[in-house]
């Protein structure tokens, strides 16, 4: 994979109540991913950036939903998150520093 493949596979972290669960119990952080994006693509990546040890990845599609506006509906775009589990002595941080 080259670098520039890299930096587009990983969007961001998606941070929220459920994944700061998943990440205080099993060590697992969730990462925004392109929609085209394979596991191994994000092990990679994940490895490559954050300087980690991944021991499993898992993937899944979230669907956008749709949403009434007054000028009709719309709809949300479909996007892709990894549930990234890393090995016991591998830790990422996303706190700001200011």
């Amino acid at each position: 994979m080259n670098k520039e493949r890299i930096f587009k596979v990983i969007r961001g972290p998606h941070v929220t109540e459920k994944s700061a669960n998943a990440g205080g119990e099993s060590n697992q952080v969730v990462f925004k991913v392109a929609c085209d994006a394979n596991k191994l693509e994000v092990k990679k990546a994940v490895e490559h950036l954050f300087e980690v040890v991944v021991e499993d990845v898992r993937v899944l599609s979230v669907k956008g939903k749709t949403r009434r506006t007054r000028n009709g509906v719309g709809r949300r775009s479909d996007w892709k998150k990894a549930y990234v589990r890393l090995s016991a002595d591998s830790d990422i941080d996303f706190a700001i520093v200011d």
